[in-house]
């Protein structure tokens, strides 16, 4: 996959972070990029839904064998990068405990594996009506009694603006590795916020990434908009069985509260782009973030 960095002015749909003030704009791309058939993966009713909604809990899709072997080996990369720095590892605003490792479909056989499951891989491919590739990875640790907050934010925002990707053409699957409760630090969704863009305010600094993959300060949304799709769509909650599994579009509204309760909640989060929405040159204008965070190629 080759790396377009031609200017992007010309074709920015989503043009955010320019101006002082925040707009809702209306969402210019299809949410599935097929029709419903037998083999899609899941039920009519399920396909409708997370087009309507945006989102797609599917309990049960792992099995106990499968994710006892993931989760062992998420407590094995935890334990090796406690100490050992390494660039795709980020550690927790304010301490050092590990928060993410990204890049784990490249530098790890089990999760390489994982990112290719058929089964998975069929569905994605389905909803999003193309092949699919990996633009992002990473193992999410949420301990228990401390594991902080993510803010809400859309993905799509950050991943247009300081990666290139020119449509909403790509969905996020989240694989529960411990059961997710409603007071664990479950994530959160605004079913429906996928069909609003919400622009954001305030310019992006050079190499922001360093900051914002342990605390988010640009490209979230502001308070007034979060309001009035909250009181539109309301708020789910994730909530499942380890071996559940997330799905849910580029440009949903999502986040999630700390952890202070003696559980953890840790996942396998994976984003599949369509190979027909390569990326391009950053809608910032600036240079782009590493392969490790967004894959071109």
């Amino acid at each position: 996959m080759s790396v377009n960095l031609e200017t992007n002015a010309a074709v920015d749909k989503y043009p955010s972070r320019i101006s002082d003030k925040p707009e809702l704009l209306d969402r210019k791309d299809p949410v599935v990029y097929t029709e419903w058939k037998e083999s899609s993966g899941v039920t009519k009713e399920q396909f409708d839904s997370y087009d309507k909604n945006g989102y797609l809990m599917l309990d049960s899709f792992f099995s106990e064998a499968e994710i006892a072997q993931w989760r062992a080996e998420l407590a094995r990369l935890q334990e090796e990068f406690r100490t050992k720095p390494k660039e795709e590892v980020i550690r927790e605003p304010g301490g050092d405990e590990v928060r993410s490792i990204f890049a784990v479909h490249k530098q790890n056989e089990i999760f390489k594996k994982v990112s290719e499951h058929p089964r998975l891989k069929q569905l994605v491919d389905n909803l999003l009506g193309s092949e699919t590739y990996i633009h992002q990875s990473r193992i999410n640790y949420k301990p228990g009694f401390n594991g902080k907050e993510f803010y809400w934010h859309s993905d799509f925002e950050t991943w247009h603006v300081e990666d290139g990707m020119p449509s909403m053409r790509a969905l996020s699957c989240s694989i529960a590795l411990e059961d997710n409760f409603h007071y664990n630090g479950a994530l959160m969704v605004v079913p429906g916020s996928h069909k609003k863009f919400i622009t954001c305010v305030g310019q992006t600094p050079e190499n922001h990434y360093k900051d914002s993959l342990r605390k988010q300060e640009y490209g979230v949304p502001d308070q007034n908009s979060l309001t009035q799709i909250v009181k539109e769509g309301g708020i789910d909650t994730a909530v499942g069985k380890a071996g559940s599994i997330l799905l849910f579009d580029c440009n949903t509204m999502h986040g999630s509260n700390s952890n202070i309760t003696p559980l953890p909640r840790s996942n396998v989060f994976l984003v599949f782009n369509s190979v027909e929405n390569r990326l391009v040159a950053p809608f910032s204008g600036q240079q782009p973030r590493p392969e490790y965070i967004a894959t071109r190629d």
